[in-house]
């Protein structure tokens, strides 16, 4: 099957692949398929007071709640990677990556989250970073947001409040205006299925705000008009001259039916929809706004609850074509897959009980060291032609895919993890004619997990917490990605078996 790829993502120039003959596995990445990897600000920034930086919602959180990590640590320091950002793009020259995708914290550069406070020391960290990384023939790929609202913001209510939307969009300008020359591949938001249920529990994500099946599509219905807005801008002001790609990051498992009864099938249906098409299907789709299925269920569980209104708010129709359409390619993070029944299931309400759906997993699937990942290699080449089928075939770029272990460097698990998962890539590309341009490993280092604190670590390079200096190490994960990096081609003894049809 010929894998017919679009001219894509500036300066990535995925070229078309020829026709794959034979059943033999092609182990070799196309022309101009890129290789990066990823962390974000305050998982590897530190320096949370210094030059002027405002106070984050995390800052604020884990000050006031230590006692919300497992471990009892924050990011104040992580990493240090505000004072060592020129070691960690020496090994991000090491590996051989194409790109690093970093993000911008919003209270470093508007303490407030506020235009008519800039911090210029902020600004200046990040042309730093920035120069510094297209010196050494690396292209930044930036995230405005990663999860590090402004403190400021949140007392005014955070996502919860649709002026929210106004001030991004002030962000989003001051980015353009100072990164845009160097900057060509933007990410508006990272994981809104994530950070939106920072608005789901009382000692979750923060700001930590128990308002299920509420507080969670309030900040879904906002974000997606604060990314279309940062879209537009974009669109009619800077493109012109700048050149630069946009799209949004969504991370997504695969749910796979429980058994092969019909119902199954249905339920796995709906919950792709909650799960990614909640925040898909408004800007991918030729129709727009929320797929029919969760506009339905809310609806009708609102209606049953005796609310006047439905708790997923109503795009106008004006409104749905100006968020329909605001991409420039399809980032995707992947790193697990659930198996999936119908059944009623979380607090009443919330975006679980909409969805109707238990997830759980096989326990043939291999364990990670966190308990929500397990290793399912096969998910990833299936929620890609997914999408690729839902969405009529967009670029797709894998901006983040990784899995955790306790810290050791021999990390072989960590091996077998990347080489599967970038085999059944492949597979997506050659043998079922996908559209995908580039992988991004999750992570560069070792850094603060959130919730989980310095417990478990997803890097190729091992950092040492405990020394100031805040070392850095390669793994044996760096090693055989830094082959694959440079080589284009997943080594012959890559385990690339276990794939599963995607029928």
């Amino acid at each position: 099957m010929k894998c017919t790829v679009s001219t894509g993502l500036l300066l990535l120039g995925v070229l078309a692949v020829g026709a794959v003959q034979g059943a033999s596995f092609n182990n070799t990445f196309p022309d101009g398929f890129l290789f990066g990897t990823a962390s974000a600000a305050y998982q590897v920034e530190g320096a949370w007071n210094e030059d002027g930086k405002g106070e984050s919602i995390w800052d604020h959180m884990l000050h006031v709640h230590p006692d919300f990590v497992v471990d009892g640590q924050n990011g104040d320091v992580a990493d240090d990677s505000y004072h060592r950002y020129k070691e960690d793009i020496a090994i991000l020259k090491e590996l051989g990556a194409n790109f690093y995708r970093f993000s911008i914290s919003w209270p470093r550069i508007m303490p407030t989250g506020e235009a008519n406070n800039i911090n210029q020391a902020g600004i200046d960290y990040y042309n730093k970073l920035i120069d510094e990384l297209v010196d050494n023939g690396i292209q930044p790929m930036v995230s405005m947001y990663h999860w590090d609202l402004p403190q400021w913001l949140q007392d005014l209510g955070g996502w919860t409040n649709p002026i929210i939307t106004d001030y991004f969009e002030d962000y989003a300008r001051v980015l353009y205006e100072n990164f845009g020359d160097r900057v060509k591949l933007w990410v508006t938001f990272n994981e809104p299925a994530t950070f939106m249920t920072g608005y789901t529990s009382e000692r979750g994500m923060a700001p930590s705000i128990f308002k299920p099946g509420v507080g969670d599509y309030l900040t879904t219905h906002h974000l997606l008009i604060a990314h279309a807005r940062a879209y537009h801008l974009y669109d009619e002001q800077y493109r012109a001259t700048q050149q630069g790609k946009i799209s949004i990051t969504l991370s997504s498992s695969w749910e796979e039916p429980l058994t092969n009864s019909t119902a199954d099938a249905i339920a796995s249906e709906r919950s792709m929809q909650f799960v990614l098409g909640i925040h898909a299907h408004p800007i991918y789709s030729k129709e727009g706004d929320y797929p029919a299925v969760v506009r339905e269920r809310v609806d009708k569980n609102s209606k049953a609850e005796g609310r006047t209104r439905s708790r997923l708010p109503v795009f106008s129709k004006e409104m749905v074509e100006y968020i329909r359409g605001t991409y420039d390619y399809f980032a995707l993070n992947y790193y697990t897959s659930h198996l999936v029944t119908e059944m009623d299931t979380g607090y009443d309400p919330s975006i679980e009980r909409d969805c109707y759906v238990a997830r759980s997993f096989d326990p043939s699937w291999p364990e990670s060291s966190s308990v929500w990942l397990r290793v399912v290699p096969w998910g990833l080449r299936k929620l890609i032609n997914w999408i690729h089928k839902e969405y009529d075939g967009p670029e797709i770029i894998i901006t983040e895919n990784g899995v955790s272990d306790r810290g050791t460097l021999d990390d072989q698990s960590r091996v077998s993890y990347y080489t599967s998962h970038l085999a059944e890539i492949l597979k997506a590309i050659h043998e079922d004619g996908c559209n995908v341009g580039g992988f991004t490993a999750w992570s560069l280092m070792d850094n603060f997990e959130w919730l989980r604190g310095y417990s478990e670590r997803f890097g190729l390079y091992s950092v040492d917490f405990s020394d100031p200096a805040r070392p850095r190490t390669a793994k044996a994960s760096a090693q055989v990605m830094k082959e694959i990096f440079h080589t284009r081609q997943l080594p012959e003894q890559a385990n690339v078996r276990g794939s599963k049809s995607i029928s």
